[in-house]
């Protein structure tokens, strides 16, 4: 693949991940901000009457201009990012073309990047977490996060390996059943965080959660089927179409 491509490529990824960002924003806003307010709600109710933090930022701010632009920021930089791993993955994890490609690769980045990390450190509203242990629990976070990815790496490598002596379903399933081990050694191994209040409703933890996981999954699969289309374009243009009357006048 050839500098232009990848450069094209790459500022098409951008552009996904814009588009996957506004949907994104959509869901986070109508379905993750009411979340948050109750949240916020909670702790104010339970905090001491004596105890009132200066705002620097309005909550109207931050659930509008500061939404957007946390979502849509990201989305344009993992969307660069996931465009650049496009380019090598692009046939070397089998036959597939740029479609398939684009939203395996999606599939994968969310289950690695997102979906295993949140299963053992799952995301707080406010009002849960304990504030002097932050940077423990985003490094264990974040510790998981790379422990996934690179373990997604390996079982594809170990797929690949294993595919010529066993045939690809059965290096697939291998695979895979290796990962799971391992991460459930990790999700072992690892210490749990658990710092939610006894009186914190159990109802607004869990629609807090499902809205984290759905703005991800949005992202994600938003970027998968615009990026997919984008470079499907770009790989394989489509002829020309010949307009009829000049098809008519051509030489027989």
């Amino acid at each position: 693949m050839n500098s232009a491509i990848v450069r094209n490529l790459l500022v098409r990824g951008m552009l996904a991940g814009l588009g996957a960002g506004v949907l994104a924003l959509v869901v986070a806003y109508f379905l993750g901000e009411p979340n948050v307010d109750s949240a916020i709600g909670f702790e104010e109710s339970h905090a001491p009457a004596h105890e009132h933090e200066v705002e620097l930022v309005s909550r109207g701010l931050q659930s509008t201009a500061g939404l957007a632009t946390g979502i849509l920021v990201y989305g344009v930089a993992f969307g660069g990012i996931a465009a650049l791993a496009f380019c090598f993955a692009l046939g070397r994890v089998g036959r597939f073309g740029p479609r398939a490609t684009a939203l395996l690769l999606s599939g994968a980045a969310f289950v690695a990047v997102y979906a295993v990390p949140f299963l053992k450190y799952p995301a707080n509203p406010p009002a849960v977490g304990d504030p002097d242990t932050i940077a423990r629990r985003t490094t264990l976070y974040f510790l998981m996060m790379v422990l996934s990815v690179l373990l997604a790496v390996a079982a594809v490598i170990v797929g690949k390996r294993l595919a010529p002596r066993l045939g690809t379903w059965y290096a697939t399933v291998a695979a895979v059943a290796g990962f799971l081990v391992v991460i459930g050694l990790a999700y072992a191994f690892l210490p749990t965080v658990n710092e939610v209040p006894g009186d914190f409703p159990a109802a607004l933890l869990w629609r807090f959660r499902l809205s984290a996981l759905a703005l991800q999954a949005t992202l994600w699969a938003g970027f998968g089927l615009v990026f997919g289309e984008l470079a499907e374009r770009l790989i394989h243009p489509r002829p020309a179409a010949v307009p009829a009357g000049a098809a008519a006048a051509s030489p027989q």
